[in-house]
């Protein structure tokens, strides 16, 4: 459990396209906090309310390491919205135009695309059925499941299915069944994606630990990877969420994601509430 200073525990509420994250600042020795703590944060009514809490921890090695935790408590080695609005936030403070920012899934680079945007690498996707991982080997561009769906690493696991009509989708019925599909023992996060151009998608996300969101970085950038390795779209697409637009490009280096950002709020936990 955090132990606060007497004035509460500090926060930040963000957004990346109404995909939204409460962000603790730990730098100096604040520990993290524990599941019990994240999910009582996430709750909307009682807490603050938030797709994935995220982070920010003292690193020898980059300017800054990220974890991240889904609204269920548990873990999750990536968060490309989050960390877009978190290296936003840190480029303004230190007046940088470039970070490298450890997290579970290796050392990404994030910079300022211009126009109030910015750009992260995501690293390169994982194509290895034990990485991703998968319960067994399987032709990973086909998955054995009805719909025939690409599965995808991002430091998270993915299954992407590729349907006419993304909004006819029941995604409360379809989302949970498949995030906890046998073949994917650490569950999976869901995407639907609808092909309208060899440049441009249409996505529908179910969250692993948090449900329907209105975006998702790595479940764009998992999207955007598998309608290429299906050959349905070029490697730089437009993809078209609930809450925008995020541009992915597939690039020798990884898979780079593009968007806009927000700092909503500053606000603090207080010390009776975290004492509750």
């Amino acid at each position: 459990m955090i132990q606060p200073p007497e004035t509460g525990l500090p926060f930040l509420k963000m957004h990346g396209l109404g995909n939204d994250f409460v962000v603790l600042d730990l730098r100096g020795g604040l520990t993290r906090p524990d599941a019990g703590l994240v999910t009582r944060i996430a709750d909307r009514n009682r807490g603050v309310g938030f797709d994935q809490l995220a982070a920010i921890e003292d690193c020898a090695d980059a300017d800054a390491r990220l974890v991240f935790w889904n609204a269920d408590g548990s873990f999750s080695a990536a968060c490309g919205n989050a960390t877009r609005c978190i290296a936003r936030w840190l480029m303004d403070q230190r007046g940088v135009a470039g970070l490298r920012l450890r997290t579970d899934h290796g050392v990404l680079l994030a910079e300022d695309a211009g126009g109030g945007l910015t750009r992260v690498n995501m690293g390169p996707p994982v194509l290895d059925w034990r990485a991703i991982p998968l319960a067994r080997e399987v032709d990973i561009d086909h998955l054995p499941i009805a719909g025939d769906p690409v599965a995808t690493g991002m430091g998270n696991p993915h299954v992407t299915f590729f349907v006419d009509d993304a909004a006819s989708v029941d995604l409360a019925t379809f989302g949970p069944e498949m995030e906890h599909h046998p073949l994917y023992p650490q569950r999976t996060n869901v995407e639907i994606v609808q092909v309208l151009s060899r440049d441009a998608i249409r996505l529908r996300i179910w969250e692993r630990g948090t449900g329907p969101t209105l975006a998702s970085g790595s479940c764009s950038c998992a999207a955007a990877v598998a309608a290429a390795r299906r050959g349905l779209t070029d490697r730089r697409v437009r993809v078209e969420v609930p809450g925008g637009v995020l541009m992915i490009d597939w690039r020798e280096d990884g898979v780079w994601m593009e968007g806009p950002t927000a700092l909503v709020f500053e606000g603090r936990l207080t010390p009776e509430w975290l004492a509750a």
